[in-house]
């Protein structure tokens, strides 16, 4: 029987160059998931590996790092070096810093820009980063950069370079270039260094450092040397780790972000072999109906129902087996592509090689050989049960109504049950249903591919109907073909019909929460710009006194924050001038004034308080996360507002608990007719900074919007590869059927039918099969983005569910070409066949 299926492999290869298309593009994905991630894995890792190599002890400030006491200084430095067992202390301050290129835009990514001290050795050298040209700075007015950002600010060594940390624009000269391991900078990120003092003035605080790497003397044992560190130091003052604690938590953060973005993509790899086992199984049906007559032989010289069951799926495993080791080589230019997608959206992984793990070829290999094996199980079973005399007098019976009404009775219970938990979601009024609301949606989705062939006699009906006039006979002809066997038009639409219905799903949500997004902007924020600082590190309290002084500016409010938590609940506090707050945002108090609030007082917002209990006159117990407490009166109540936190205070409440205090966020309200002048005119004032970012009411919806739609453009690019396996069936289904129908078509070609119209009908069954499987995705995607989007509702208030019929529209008409470009080469072999040939064909 294995000689049985290989011949059967090789003589049909033609037939099954199409399914092995499927399973090489469903595997292609996986395998280049599996190799993507492995990559990044090993590429974080090596850098790590090799900047721990000289870390035995690390020593970082605690919670109660901002009392004099339990400053990481100097006095920390000699102690910890005074140690036995410690060959060196090298004392590190660290920070964000933008440096501007040659157009004053960010050298390098928001997240990647990084400030360090330089730590010169006896030797004036730094092993962590090591001068390539010129040398390390050494006074106040000196940097030092990497070569990729020195390249982007166009100077050279001896020239100089614009700057900015939290506040003004700062020029500094260029005294060298440096190398780095850190993957973020390799990845597009940008490193400047300072001399120790200056990085402390700019980056910290004077005279304290952000942590204290110790290396270990030769023959010192790391863990004994961690204890004799921790003896030393005041208790909770100080986090202390070994480098062993220090690379296992590292690896640990690796792991964590290397796998949400591997089992994102699994996700989507899982949904294309989905859709592929629909293709596989469609065409080890119509390839047993095909060979009835051969499997009746078979079975009339003594083959075993067991014997053909293992033929047809030992073709099926060879079948995957190639198409998976196809699919594996073609990963490896995923996973390259992968990488580079992601850099380009501003991801910041390291570079390295690709790296490929004998576990990663053995599990794609094995889904493939398994999805195809499984798809091909129903179509053995049934081909085993093919009788030999019936076989060999007909060679294909329609399907059993029986096993019609049986499949009808399932999807009709299927679709039942999830479109009833669709509907309990829509009662829900917070966001735990979410496990439940997928649940759902898969049953919902499962039910209707079940129900597709008693749902697609009326589709196709309808459809012929409306396009009869312009087909005439190609259309009647179409019609019957796809509905001469309804379960092979339903599983060829099903594959189309998930792809789209999940396309359809996230666009609809996508641009209700855009919609949502700009309610809440138009609701809650009055002031006309919103200025913040590019790295997310923080503005100077300086910006907000030099923009109220700017011509033009009618208010200028600044909002500063500090992290708390209150009866074991975290929560965060804004600090400003809350009387005068409502000239930047439309906040509405319930109880008690603005006015009210002063020092040793806090307002909070009428759903804090519901939570908490509180109200006009009670206690809010706050524990900052500097280790002090405080316990403030509420003075006041405010209505819910989406551009403050939930605590509002003064800055005499805040500023106390904050490192260093800088502003979040500076929203400025123009003078009355002045809004469309002042953005150049902010920018102007603070320098062409390039850390600073002005934005408008317009442009802070646009980048939420922006936001929303890159990751729906990443969704699109993923299932896009779900809708070309759809299609990859499509193409499939109407070649195979072609050659089935090889004497019907000689016959219709006998009594008059033009080759022209021969080519129509094939094209009009394939767009008749499209479009039923895109009709079909788009509503069940609306039904379900309807039902699921109020568990979305119940955390985002301003949502509110929008059809964006204008790209439905488009979905439709890309299913439409779908349909006409899957049937140009299989029209064009119908139209091709020798009429007396075909004829004759058995």
């Amino acid at each position: 029987m294995f000689r049985t299926a290989l011949r059967n492999l090789l003589a049909h290869k033609t037939r099954l160059m199409m399914t092995a298309l499927a399973v090489l593009l469903g595997t292609a994905f996986v395998s280049g998931t599996l190799v993507f991630s492995d990559s990044v894995n090993s590429a974080y890792r090596n850098k790590m590996a090799k900047s721990l190599d000289d870390v035995a002890v690390s020593v970082t400030a605690g919670r109660s790092s901002l009392k004099e006491k339990d400053a990481l200084d100097s006095r920390v430095v000699e102690s910890v070096r005074a140690l036995p067992g410690v060959a060196s202390v090298r004392p590190s301050v660290s920070g964000t810093v933008m440096v501007a290129d040659k157009e004053n835009n960010p050298a390098g990514s928001e997240w990647g820009s990084f400030g360090a001290n330089f730590v010169p050795g006896t030797n004036g050298k730094d092993s962590r980063y090591p001068i390539v040209k010129g040398r390390g700075p050494a006074a106040e007015g000196e940097i030092v950069l990497d070569a990729k950002t020195a390249a982007k600010t166009g100077a050279e060594v001896g020239g100089t370079v614009r700057l900015a940390v939290d506040g003004p624009v700062m020029t500094k000269k260029l005294v060298g270039i440096a190398e780095t391991d850190d993957p973020k900078v390799s990845a597009g990120g940008s490193l400047a260094l300072f001399d120790t003092a200056t990085a402390q003035k700019l980056l910290g605080s004077p005279g304290r450092f952000s942590e204290l790497i110790v290396s270990a003397a030769p023959g010192a044992d790391q863990q004994k040397l961690t204890a004799k560190v921790r003896e030393t130091l005041p208790k909770d003052a100080f986090r202390t780790q070994s480098g062993k604690e220090l690379a296992a938590e590292e690896s640990k953060m690796i792991d964590k972000e290397t796998s949400s973005i591997r089992n994102t993509f699994l996700a989507f790899a899982g949904i294309a072999l989905f859709v592929g086992i629909f293709i596989i199984a469609n065409t080890f049906t119509m390839l047993i109906a095909q060979r009835s007559r051969e499997i009746a032989l078979l079975r009339a010289v003594g083959a075993s129902r067991r014997q053909v069951v293992r033929s047809v799926l030992i073709e099926a495993g060879l079948l995957g087996l190639v198409a998976s080791a196809a699919g594996f080589v073609l990963g490896l230019g995923v996973a390259t592509g992968l990488r580079a997608v992601l850099n380009s959206a501003g991801a910041s992984l390291p570079d390295g090689p690709l790296v490929i793990e004998p576990a990663s070829v053995l599990l794609a290999l094995g889904v493939g050989v398994v999805v195809t094996v499984l798809a091909a199980w129903l179509p053995s079973r049934k081909a085993a049960k093919i009788a030999p005399v019936e076989a060999l007098a007909a060679a294909e019976q329609p399907p059993a109504v029986k096993s019609l009404v049986v499949r009808n009775g399932i999807g009709a219970v299927l679709t039942g049950l999830g479109v009833a938990i669709m509907l309990y979601i829509t009662t829900l009024k917070d966001s735990d249903g979410l496990q439940l609301a997928m649940a759902g949606a898969a049953l919902t989705m499962g039910g209707v591919i079940v129900l597709a062939p008693l749902l697609s006699r009326p589709f196709v009906r309808l459809f012929a109907r409306a396009t009869g006039r312009m087909t005439g006979v190609s259309g009647k002809l179409a019609k019957e073909n796809a509905l001469r066997n309804p379960r092979r038009t339903a599983a060829t639409a099903s594959a189309l019909m998930i792809g789209l219905s999940l396309i359809t799903g996230l666009t609809v949500v996508a641009v209700s929460a855009d919609q949502g997004v700009a309610k809440m902007g138009q609701q809650d924020l009055t002031a006309d710009y919103k200025v913040t600082s590019a790295n997310f590190g923080g503005l100077s309290t300086d910006i907000a006194k030099t923009l109220a002084k700017e011509p033009g500016v009618a208010a200028v409010v600044p909002l500063r924050s500090a992290g708390f938590q209150s009866s074991d609940q975290p929560a965060l506090a804004y600090a400003t001038d809350v009387a005068s707050l409502g000239k930047v945002a439309d906040i509405r108090f319930v109880s008690g004034s603005p006015a009210d609030v002063r020092k040793g007082t806090v307002a909070v917002s009428d759903q804090y308080a519901k939570e908490r209990g509180l109200k006009v006159g009670s206690t809010l117990p706050m524990d900052f996360y500097d280790g002090e407490k405080a316990a403030p009166k509420v003075a006041a109540v405010y209505a819910k507002n989406d551009v403050v936190s939930a605590v509002l205070a003064t800055p005499s409440l805040v500023d106390p608990h904050l490192e260093k205090v800088r502003d979040d966020e500076v929203l400025v309200k123009a003078a009355p007719g002045k809004a469309g002048e002042l953005r150049a005119k902010i920018k102007e004032t603070l320098g062409g900074n390039p850390l600073i970012k002005v934005q408008s009411q317009e442009d802070l919806r646009r980048s939420e919007a922006g936001d929303i739609d890159d990751i729906l453009f990443l969704m699109y690019g993923l299932l896009g590869m779900a809708v070309v396996i759809a299609v990859v069936g499509v193409v499939n289904t109407l070649a195979m059927s072609v050659f089935e129908r090889t004497r019907e078509i000689g016959m219709l070609r006998a009594i008059g039918l033009a080759r022209t119209g021969v080519k129509q009908m094939v094209r009009l069954e394939s767009v008749t099969i499209a479009m039923f499987g895109a009709v079909l995705g788009v509503g069940v995607g609306i039904f379900l983005a309807w039902s699921g989007g109020h568990l979305v509702r119940s955390s985002f208030p301003q949502y509110e569910m929008v059809v964006p019929w204008a790209r439905i529209a488009v979905f439709l008409l890309i299913a439409l070409a779908v349909g006409v470009l899957a049937a140009v080469w299989p029209a064009r072999r119908a139209a091709k066949l020798n009429m007396l040939e075909s004829i004759g064909a058995q």
